[in-house]
């Protein structure tokens, strides 16, 4: 029997036009301003614009709605196409709204000479104060019936710098009586004396997004301009304007909801402040939502690919648990990380009856998921490194680790009993003795003697410097932008998003690892190299632990 598959909304629309002949193939867009980095948000977005495309054999594009000189940059241009190479994906074609600053002018004074759109002298607050309110309608500005051509020499003479920045801009009549604020006489031109980073100091007005994205779109043969729902109530006006200008085939816009995930910020607002302010240090911060923070952290596309498919298409808002991400990524590294060992806070371990110069290699495998990956050498020692809390004095009933007089195994080599320890002048445990079994060699006994618990090392001769770093969510609180009781949004942030263990010890076999590489280390979680390695020391990120602390804490 032949599965049969649900279709989401987006799907069905589509569907629809293709059949009743509205277009006869798919073209979308991913249109993001170059005016930061691109988040988790973006990702979702990404994977519409794109696999709608791809699932109808049309073409996906991309275009930098760069429209604002004052708040973009070429660096965000290059992060963007990075990003969206990075996740899996290529474009068609690259286009800006630059691109089409002759064709948006052609079409203002188009709108101009149809007596659909005017000059106006009001300043902002005065152009809100006109405006109205969602129960009032708004006021005409003293300068709508403006003649023409009176509007015509006046945008003119914006376009040719004869005004000052804010002094005039250019309006849509619509109507300002309409229960949507968008359709009230919305801006379409403003002065605003710029260098911009592709056309220079040529223009000196730029066209307003509601006014550039349905044309932009239109021009370049976008069948379906997918977005999200925050934009739900500007369809009539993004309508309005392909109507009036006399597009043919104009596009269809559709509206999806938004990833909203919690413990996490995607306001690019906000981002820039975490950054501006030092609180992170920069874009690609591991704990950031930027995409460019999250592969720096160790995710992977295929990861978030996965958590963009499970979450879905969905017409209605909704916020989404951070530990479905996490699980997504648990998974994907679960399936291809090799394993290894590494002592995060070391003590020394000192085997006592161990021979002095004696070195042992043991086997064991590189990924209990994959056999195929075969298996990796470890060394053994007289003198190894042990996790710190891997030992106590005396410990409560549930604890399984090394404790004086109680044998556990050290994974893959041999079992040992602890006999003791040393301290230093502050009652910390600095060095702990034991002795080993030579009947356990490999982890077993012949008499199949049971232990209560396997614990990691590292051979101390062998061991490879390393800096880890354990990253956290940046937050505390569900919706990190919600400022209330707070004075800034910064109070929320979690002050242990990030502990630095800077004297770590791992395996041999991690010394030759690069940057990006992944590993889960055993017991502690998920990890890969950072940028910030040397030839001398290693650092590693902490992707994700190995389960979801932040369930419990938040029960």
């Amino acid at each position: 029997m032949e599965e049969v598959y649900s279709r989401n909304f987006i799907q069905e629309a589509i569907d629809k036009d293709l059949e009743e002949g509205h277009y006869d193939h798919v073209q979308t867009r991913f249109p993001p301003e170059p005016n930061g980095y691109l988040h988790i948000g973006h990702a979702k977005a990404i994977c519409i614009d794109f696999g709608m495309a791809k699932e109808y054999n049309g073409e996906c594009n991309l275009r930098l709605d760069d429209t604002n000189p004052t708040k973009e940059d070429v660096e965000y241009v290059d992060s963007i196409m990075e990003d969206i190479k990075w996740l899996g994906f290529e474009w068609k074609n690259v286009y800006y709204a630059s691109d089409y600053f002759d064709e948006l002018h052609r079409a203002a004074i188009d709108l101009i000479k149809k007596g659909k759109a005017f000059v106006c002298d009001l300043s902002a607050d005065e152009i809100r104060e006109y405006r109205g309110t969602l129960t009032e309608p708004g006021k005409n500005s003293p300068y709508r019936d403006r003649s023409i051509e009176e509007n015509l020499d006046l945008f003119e003479r914006m376009t040719n710098g004869e005004f000052p920045d804010g002094s005039k801009v250019l309006r849509a009549k619509v109507d300002m009586a309409s229960p949507n604020l968008n359709m009230r006489d919305p801006v379409i031109y403003r002065i605003l004396r710029a260098t911009h980073h592709r056309t220079g100091d040529k223009w000196c007005v730029y066209p307003m997004y509601d006014f550039a994205h349905p044309i932009s779109d239109t021009y370049e043969g976008v069948t379906h301009s997918l977005c999200s729902l925050e934009f739900e109530d500007h369809r009539p006006i993004y309508n309005w304007f392909l109507q009036e200008v006399g597009y043919e085939h104009p596009s269809r816009q559709i509206e999806f909801a938004r990833m909203n995930l919690n413990y996490t910020l995607t306001s690019k607002r906000r981002c820039l402040k975490l950054v501006q302010d030092g609180i992170v240090s920069g874009w690609d911060d591991p704990r950031m939502s930027t995409l460019c923070g999250m592969r720096r952290r160790g995710y992977t596309p295929e990861s978030i690919r996965d958590f963009c498919e499970r979450i879905g298409v969905a017409k209605a808002n909704s916020v989404i648990d951070f530990a479905m991400l996490e699980a997504c990524i648990r998974e994907d590294l679960n399936k291809r990380a090799p394993r290894a060992m590494a002592v995060l806070d070391p003590i020394k371990l000192v085997v006592d009856n161990y021979p002095e110069d004696m070195v042992e290699k043991f086997e064991v495998e590189v990924n209990p998921e994959d056999p195929s990956m075969g298996t990796r050498e470890v060394e053994f020692s007289k003198y190894l490194y042990i996790e710190r809390d891997d030992f106590l004095e005396e410990a409560p009933n549930k604890y399984k680790r090394m404790v004086p007089g109680r044998e556990i195994r050290l994974k893959g080599a041999y079992y040992v009993t602890a006999t003791g320890c040393e301290k230093d002048e502050n009652g910390n445990v600095t060095v702990v003795h034991c002795d080993y079994a030579p009947d356990s060699k490999g982890g077993d006994t012949e008499d199949k003697r049971k232990v209560k618990g396997t614990i990691h090392f590292v051979s101390a001769a062998h061991a490879v410097d390393a800096e880890v770093r354990l990253y956290d969510r940046l937050f505390t609180v569900p919706n990190p932008s919600d400022e209330t009781g707070v004075e800034s949004f910064t109070e929320n942030i979690n002050p242990d998003s990030i502990i630095v263990m800077p004297n770590a010890k791992i395996e041999s076999g991690l010394k030759d690892a690069k940057v990006g590489d992944k590993f889960q280390f055993m017991r502690q979680g998920y990890f890969c190299v950072d940028k910030d390695s040397t030839e001398e020391k290693l650092v590693f990120n902490r992707t994700v632990g190995l389960k979801d602390s932040w369930s419990k804490i938040n029960k």
